[in-house]
């Protein structure tokens, strides 16, 4: 762990050994990277830009399309341009480890007896996890995954906002819920996020959930952003705010350097999971 540290890590299943796999690894994070500041790429431009063949690309295509990083199209590959967020049950899966060694990572960062706020979301939920063995915890939350978690320790102190429960995911979001949210200040909010545009700018899906993720922010001392590397560049329309807003960012790679430089010029911390 540590600020400023390292990587990206799109996996290879057909390419075995280790160098090869850092090569493999290497070459989707620069077509992503291509995708991301050209859009649509051919899939003969991809080959002949890595020497390799057409049926290499095709592979990584797939591989990347599968997790969610790009959209596949007749002959090549695009960026995702989506109004609507992944299913649930697939963001709960995607990216598991990496949230998990994210979530670790917080809660070092997470004194005893501290009060907290914990927003929607999938790395959010391995959060109250890695926290569900701390002491004298006092935690609201809009997320009803989250109250089911850390309510089986004793020591904490699980408030659950009114609203509206989403049934995809059991997220709590509505008029109630911000007015809820606005009684309370407390010392850390953690909050996830569906996008982080290469600007800077915090995006997500649905306007109610960022509307209670605002509050959030503006109802805690410190605010820590929990996210794992797909978010990076990913096609998101509501905005939350901005990058500079947060505290801290965690998450498992190191962010592209036009994000990181925009950390480094606001004072936002990076830490890095390995």
């Amino acid at each position: 762990m540590g600020v400023f540290e390292t990587g990206m890590s799109p996996e290879s299943l057909d390419e075995p050994g280790e160098g090869r796999h850092e090569a493999v690894r290497a070459r989707h994070e620069r077509v992503l990277g291509l995708i991301r500041e050209q859009g649509f790429m051919s899939i003969g431009t991809l080959a002949e830009l890595f020497g390799v063949t057409p049926q290499t690309v095709r592979r990584d295509i797939n591989i990347l399309s599968r997790r969610g990083l790009l959209q596949r199209h007749h002959g090549g590959a695009g960026p995702i341009l989506s109004t609507e967020n992944m299913d649930y049950l697939d963001r709960r899966v995607l990216c598991l480890q990496e949230k998990r060694q994210i979530a670790r990572l917080v809660a070092e960062h997470i004194p005893a007896r501290s009060s907290l706020f914990i927003n929607i979301g999938t790395t959010t939920e391995e959060v109250a996890r890695a926290l569900s063995r701390h002491e004298r915890l006092r935690v609201i939350t809009n997320n009803l995954n989250v109250a089911q978690i850390m309510r089986k320790n004793d020591s904490i102190e699980v408030i659950v906002s009114g609203g509206l429960v989403r049934h995809k995911d059991c997220g709590i979001v509505g008029e109630a819920t911000i007015d809820f949210i606005r009684q309370f200040k407390v010392d850390y909010g953690i909050i996830g996020i569906s996008s982080i545009d290469m600007d800077g700018t915090l995006l997500d899906f649905d306007y109610r959930e960022v509307r209670a993720a605002r509050a959030i922010m503006e109802n805690s001392r410190k605010v820590f952003l929990v996210t794992d590397h797909t978010k990076f560049g990913r096609n998101a329309m509501v905005r939350l705010g901005g990058i500079e807003e947060v505290d801290a960012l965690f998450t498992d790679q190191r962010p592209p350097e036009e994000l990181v430089e925009i950390l480094r010029r606001s004072g936002v911390a990076l830490h890095v999971a390995e």
